[in-house]
């Protein structure tokens, strides 16, 4: 379907690529794995043609029809909504065009011509082709309100969902998407996965989602020194193979026999889980043709992030009452907020509306004053806060180090020593702590910003969107580290798995009132009468 053939990509000195060599089937779904810088996103354009190798080429079988998620929100303002999903099938819209061209300005000389193009047109279902965008639209929870709008009047996130329905649109045989899950809520990344596993044509996609990765890819694509080594399964088997070979090289002294016979009851056991289970792996025998010595160590480095607590928070962790926060332009965020905290809570709070569950934080933090009720902070608690815009933070010229020492509490703490070898945890050893922090990363302001909250030693955390920009195995130190903390959390996030393994109860803000249930967010969503119950919350106010 779709091949890479000695493909090379070099940026001055430092190779990307080297004489990468790699093939991708149809009916298969291919996430692209690989540390910050490695080339995912690089990868991806090198397919869709956007830019240029060094060396080598790509070759998609002919007759094969190629679909990209536009990553340029703005690219269509200009268009309709409707109109935009049907421009993800090219041949088809251009033929539309045609046809549109031709009857405005009609003749007999071209009325043989029209002829033709709708018998074309009528064999790639041309006349439910706008039937088909709108349910598409729908899917991906657009109102047929908006179907006939202009994109410029879009909000970012609906436009992320368009743009979305014209990468899918028209069954394309070969679709690429880059963090395709951006922006999206968990009910519609839960649609996206749902149609991706009926999907019979060829997949390849990069996400940080490892929720998303384990329920639609059958293989795993890992750029690593250079070269990209495709697996077969999830993302989940992956990493948990992973790091098995690593614990086995570390074992050297170890027989080979019984390395073997280890690798090989890992493999059945994942085997008989994927066959229990719902995901979209189910649909393939991921593992018939996996070779016990396919499985590679890698050489991902994890974070060192263990949160500790100066003290043990007593019983009283937050009251809140009747809280409630409006938006600039005076649309109501959420209302009648009452919520007792308990020690060990940990709570992932969600809206539909992003600006609600910031406002809440900004609110909890004291960085904004509440609309109406109050809260109170237990006397034994200390709160750590990360929030979702971090860019105030790095405004100084000034290195890593001395950035970090703002919220040192000790004089050992002080210490460049000890400073840089906190930071060495953190990925940023050697040089990498005299960096100065105003020309940082995305992920590396999280880093730093998670050093900073390990510094703090809070036994309450507060998290707004804390896995946006970093890399998996970022996400995966931190998912485990919160896992494993003692004091209470809350936090919001669109990464299901981390929602899904830290959460003990759930809290929703709507335009309303709050839902709070002691459940896990699997629980939660599957509730009939809590869908029902926030269809209500969510609808107009009267």
């Amino acid at each position: 379907m779709l091949s890479v053939s000695n493909l090379s990509v070099q940026f001055g000195k430092r190779v990307l690529f080297d004489e990468v060599n790699v093939s991708f089937t149809q009916g298969n779904c291919y996430g692209i794995i690989g540390a910050n810088g490695a080339g995912k996103s690089t990868f991806l354009k090198i397919l869709a043609g956007e830019i240029d190798a060094t060396s080598g080429h790509v070759h998609l079988e002919p007759g094969k029809r190629m679909s990209v998620l536009e990553q340029n929100h703005n690219s269509y303002d200009e268009f309709g909504v409707l109109e935009t999903v049907v421009m993800g099938n090219k041949p088809l819209f251009e033929i539309k065009k045609e046809i549109d061209a031709l009857y405005a300005d009609y003749s007999d000389e071209n009325a043989d011509r029209i002829g033709e193009l709708q018998v074309t047109f009528e064999e790639m279902n041309g006349w439910n082709a706008d039937s088909d965008a709108a349910a598409l639209l729908s899917n991906l929870g657009i109102p047929e309100s908006m179907h006939y709008s202009q994109m410029g009047e879009m909000e970012a996130k609906m436009k992320v969902r368009v743009l979305l329905a014209q990468a899918l649109f028209g069954n394309p045989d070969v679709l690429i998407m880059d963090e395709p899950t951006n922006d999206l809520d968990f009910e519609t990344i839960s649609w996206l996965e749902n149609f991706l596993a009926d999907y019979d044509n060829t997949v390849i996609v990069v996400s940080h989602d490892r929720h998303f990765l384990d329920a639609v890819c059958t293989h795993i694509a890992d750029i690593d020194f250079g070269k990209i080594n495709l697996y077969s399964g999830n993302y989940t088997f992956w990493y948990q193979s992973s790091q098995l070979a690593a614990r086995q090289r570390a074992q050297q002294n170890r027989k080979a026999e019984e390395k073997a016979k280890e690798l090989q009851e890992f493999i059945q056991r994942f085997s008989a889980n994927v066959a229990k289970s719902k995901q979209a792996t189910s649909r393939k025998k991921m593992l018939e043709k996996l070779r016990v010595e396919d499985i590679k160590p890698s050489s991902r480095r994890y974070p060192a992030i263990i949160f500790d607590r100066e003290r043990e928070a007593g019983d009283q962790i937050l009251n809140v009452e009747n809280l409630s926060a409006q938006a600039e332009d005076g649309e109501m965020l959420f209302q009648n907020v009452n919520l007792n905290l308990a020690k060990g809570d940990k709570v992932a709070i969600l809206s539909k509306d992003s600006r609600a569950t910031t406002a809440f934080y900004e609110i909890l933090t004291g960085n904004r004053k509440a609309d109406t009720g109050k809260f109170q902070w237990g006397i034994t608690t200390s709160q750590a806060y990360l929030p979702a815009d971090n860019s105030h933070f790095f405004q100084d010229k000034i290195s890593l180090v001395d950035w970090l020492r703002q919220w040192a509490k000790t004089d050992e703490e002080k210490e460049e020593v000890f400073i840089r070898g906190f930071l060495g945890k953190m990925l940023f050893s050697g040089e990498e702590a005299l960096k100065m922090c105003t020309v940082l990363s995305g992920g590396e302001k999280v880093r730093c910003m998670l050093s900073r909250m390990m510094m703090l030693r809070a036994n309450v955390l507060l998290l707004d969107e804390p896995t946006n920009h970093l890399d998996l195995e970022s996400i995966t130190a931190f998912n485990n580290s919160l896992k494993n903390f003692k004091g209470t959390v809350l936090f919001t996030t669109h990464d299901h798995q981390f929602a899904q393994t830290v959460a003990n109860r759930i809290v929703e803000l709507t335009p309303k009132n709050i839902i709070d249930r002691h459940l896990s967010l699997d629980e939660y969503l599957a509730d009939p009468s809590i869908k029902e119950q926030r269809d209500k919350m969510y609808s107009v106010l009267a």
